[in-house]
Formats: structure tokens, sequence, C-alpha cells
């Protein structure tokens, strides 16, 4: 099962995130090691918001959202997972790893 992380960033978050942005990368770079992120970005130039695909469990995302930099120090005006039924593509091919 695929789960979307979906954030909604403050308007000024190009600005702001340079002083979080090593540690939500750290907080990636972890998340993909332990086989949880498949991928993320932010979406729009400018951003307006960012999407992180989750592999598993919807629980994944939760707790990476939690802990994310940009979550506790206010670039994210809200965020939510939703569960992404993929049937076709590399997201679909990725195997369930739980």
């Amino acid at each position: 099962m695929n789960y979307l992380l979906m954030y909604d960033f403050v308007p000024d978050y190009l600005e702001r995130r340079a002083a979080h942005r090593a540690e939500h990368l750290a907080l990636c770079k972890q998340a993909v090691a332990r086989g949880e992120l498949a991928a993320g970005g932010a979406v729009g130039d400018p951003p307006e918001s960012g999407l992180l695909l989750f592999l598993g469990q919807a629980a994944h995302a939760e707790r990476f959202a939690a802990a994310d930099p940009y979550v506790l120090h206010g670039l994210v005006t809200r965020w939510q997972v939703k569960q992404w039924n993929t049937v076709t593509g590399i997201a679909a091919l990725v195997p369930d790893p739980l």
C-alpha cells in the first residue's frame, strides 16, 4: 500500500526553509534508508505545497510529519495523509515492505 503525505506551505516558505532544510533532508534520508519513503518534493514554482510518497503504512508518513522540522517550525500550515491506490508505474511495482 502507498500513502501520500501532503503539505500546504506558508507563503514565505522559500525564505524560511533554509534554516531547517538540512534537518528536513536528513529526516528524508533516514526514511529512505528504512524503505519507508520512496520520493518527495515541493510542488509549484514557487513551491506552494509538498508531496512525499510513503510505502507500507500510513504510520510511516504520520511519524515523519510529527518529526519534520518544516512542520515543527510552522512552514507547513496543514498536512494530511491519504492512501494512494497505485495501479501502474514504478509505485505500483514496489512490493509492500511489510
